[in-house]
């Protein structure tokens, strides 16, 4: 009884006829006679490649080094085992390198083969369990784009899906890089407006010369510059959703104008007469003490109320430490598909490690740390020794960590390691955008190329 289907890549046609009969009424097998074949073999969708190394036209082991490396980008989930000869090991431990599952030598032991695809068999079938449990895991534990088993993510879906059929306004409250934007879309999907547009509004990003105009429009004419009438994010909002971030950075003019439009769902243009009716829902987010502005005079009050008729807490990942591991998964399997990589897999050591950071740039932060280790890590496994810096270590302090690290190195090798650590932490917290990491870290832009450059970051 067959019990997988085997891709066989091997030129020698007697060697093609040995390894069909030994795996015959075991597997189903398929054959071909180059690169070429094998690579159009993944379209089969086999359990296991057996490729050898040295294929045509060269004969060289460097063409099936290269099947080796196209068959884990067009199929990250393939299974290759690679056939070398006895003198060969360097060649097979570059194939390991690029993503081979195992190798065995030739001529082959028909047991030893057995064995060999018995193991990555085995691998298969948990690679399949683990996608099916992950894609049932995601179906009952995530929201639109949000992710999430914990019982503080729990309440948010609910209030969600409480808040979302209704029009009423809602003021998101959570720290940086929680994912604020994420529940307004959620909102919005799950809203009658869900067929509108979803209009994204950066405040902290507007210039306060141009901020009103960004939202309200203007005329032809209404100041420098003004070529053409132009309608502002609210009109491109009409029917829809608009979600505006970082509320607390406008101004006091805009907050005004803000709080009329809210009240008469009429907006004005820059420069214009007319009032413009518009039918819109708003959700309005932040990362800051609203009423300790208004205490400090430099938020309205009356627009606090008007905002907050709905508030929403986003919890940091601190606060939801048991939704890591999915959120690790899900991250590293998007890294490695944006990257035409291999997936990887993180030890439970490195997820322990993980538990006990304090992730102050929160879910971006992971995500960005996770798609650093996914192109840096060579090999499946991302173990604790892979983490960067204090990461790595889950006993004593920060500061005992970091000198267990360093102390034995040669100056200039732990003045590199303290260098790229510090790089690294500060991108993945400014959420990827080095000339912010650069500016936290008070460096030019030409420092920061230059580092970047000399640390592959």
């Amino acid at each position: 009884m067959e019990s997988g289907r085997v891709a066989i890549v091997e030129d020698d046609p007697v060697l093609l006829d040995q390894l069909g009969w030994a795996l015959r009424g075991r597997f189903e097998v398929l054959p071909a006679r180059d690169a070429a074949e094998g690579l159009a073999l993944a379209d089969h969708d086999p359990d296991v490649f057996l490729v050898d190394l040295r294929l045509p036209p060269s004969g060289e082991p460097e063409e099936g080094l290269r099947l080796v490396a196209a068959l884990r980008k067009k199929c990250a989930d393939a299974t290759v085992l690679v056939m070398t000869a006895e003198a060969e090991r360097k060649l097979a431990l570059k194939a390991l390198e690029l993503g081979a599952f195992d190798f065995f030598r030739k001529p082959f032991d028909t047991s030893d083969l057995l064995v060999v695809l018995s193991r990555a068999l085995e691998r298969r079938r948990l690679l399949r369990e683990n996608r099916a449990l992950r894609d049932d895991a995601l179906k009952r534990r995530s929201l639109g784009r949000l992710v999430g088993a914990s019982a503080p993510m729990r309440a948010l879906f609910l209030a969600i899906e409480k808040v979302a059929p209704s029009d009423a306004t809602v003021l998101v409250h959570g720290e940086s890089g929680t994912g604020k934007e994420l529940v307004a879309e959620a909102i919005h999907a799950g809203s009658p407006r869900r067929e509108g547009p979803f209009v994204v509004v950066n405040s902290s990003a507007l210039p306060e010369a141009l901020a009103e105009s960004e939202l309200f429009g203007h005329e032809r004419g209404a100041f420098t510059g003004a070529v053409a009438s132009r309608p502002g994010k609210f009109e491109l909002a009409h029917r829809g959703t608009l979600f505006l971030d970082e509320v607390a950075t406008l101004s006091p003019a805009v907050q005004a104008k803000l709080l009329r439009a809210l009240e008469s769902r009429e907006i004005e243009r820059v420069g214009g007469r007319k009032p413009i009716a518009v039918d819109i829902r708003l959700v309005a987010a932040t990362n800051e003490d609203l009423e300790a502005r208004v205490r400090a005079g430099t938020f309205r009050e009356d627009l606090l109320y008007r905002l907050n008729t709905v508030p929403l807490r986003i919890p940091p990942l601190r606060e939801r430490k048991e939704d890591l591991p999915l959120l690790v998964a899900l991250f590293a399997e998007r890294a490695a598909a944006r990257a035409g990589r291999p997936p990887k897999f993180f030890a439970p050591e490195a997820l322990q490690a993980l538990a006990t950071h304090t992730f102050r740039g929160n879910v971006r932060e992971l995500e960005h740390l996770v798609e650093m280790l996914t192109l840096m890590v060579d090999g499946e496994t991302i173990g604790p020794e892979h983490l960067p810096g204090t990461l790595s270590r889950t006993d004593g302090s920060a500061e005992t960590a970091a000198r267990r690290t360093s102390d034995d190195l040669p100056f200039s090798e732990a003045v590199a390691r303290f260098e790229r650590e510090r790089l690294v932490r500060a991108i993945a917290r400014a959420g990827g955008v080095k000339a912010r990491a650069a500016e936290t870290l008070g460096l030019d832009a030409n420092q920061m190329k230059y580092l970047c450059r000399k640390y592959q970051l």
